[in-house]
């Protein structure tokens, strides 16, 4: 789990809590046909901009802010060099038999190609096409929770302005007004709160998600054309040690 997104999100909720219990009763901040405009509102509007099947999924999408595999990349290295060893002292047909070790999918598939015998301008297209395609599926998560705090102070305005048109039909009544006007502010606060506590946030993290898993994809793709055309392991290790953070790096040397 991913414990900065859990902190950052109850830590905003707890002072945004404390703050309007401070201030007074909480009861008047809560207003459900104020919720219905603007979460209502909102998942009308990305059901119009995105298939109904891509906003089914936004839950396994949210899921993946919370919850990533963490992926040692200096291991995934040292395993990729293992295997240009192998390769240069046995030739690339010995790591047939490594093959069903290798736990990541994606290395396992290129070094599958590679003892196949795989050219590696195809094996290279073949591998960047489905990193392509997986940035365009990770895009589209990122698109949808963008969406939802694009719209959601959008709705909270439009609620707004539907209050402040009820309480101008009653000032005839002037101790209606000030109740009104709380009710109709409401769902700006909602919109708002939801949009920059929530649905932005975690269109930030998806993305950092994602450009995270598309560096070690890439490392992957350099890792496994290096093997193919026989460079030798310290050179792929120097090579492949360019993808890692600098602490990352201390920790390989």
């Amino acid at each position: 789990m991913d414990l900065a997104t859990v902190i950052g999100i109850i830590t905003g909720f707890s002072l945004v809590m404390i703050t309007i219990f401070m201030g007074g009763s909480p009861q008047i901040f809560i207003d459900i046909p104020s919720m219905m405009i603007v979460f209502g509102g909102a998942t009308g509007s990305v059901l119009i901009s995105f298939q109904l099947k891509e906003v089914l999924g936004v839950i396994g999408v949210i899921r993946k802010a919370f919850f990533s595999e963490k992926v040692d990349n200096v291991a995934l290295i040292e395993q990729i060099v293992a295997l240009s060893k192998k390769a240069r002292k046995e030739g690339l047909l010995a790591i047939d038999k490594e093959i069903n070790k290798i736990e990541d999918p994606f290395l396992r598939s290129g070094m599958e190609m590679v003892v196949d015998g795989t050219e590696a301008d195809l094996i290279r297209n073949i591998m960047e096409t489905e990193l392509s395609y997986l940035m365009g599926r990770h895009k589209r998560g990122q698109d949808i929770m963008a969406s939802y705090g694009e719209y959601s102070p959008a709705f909270g305005m439009i609620g707004t302005l539907i209050g402040l048109i009820a309480m101008l039909q009653n000032l005839n009544d002037p101790s209606q007004i000030g109740g009104g006007m709380a009710v109709a502010l409401i769902t700006t606060f909602y919109g708002a709160f939801a949009a920059n506590l929530v649905f932005i946030p975690l269109a930030k993290k998806l993305k950092n998600r994602s450009e995270e898993e598309i560096v070690v994809k890439e490392m992957i793709i350099e890792g496994v054309l290096s093997i193919q055309f026989g460079e030798h392991p310290n050179t792929i290790q120097r090579k492949l040690m360019n993808f890692l953070s600098p602490k990352e790096r201390v920790m390989e040397s």
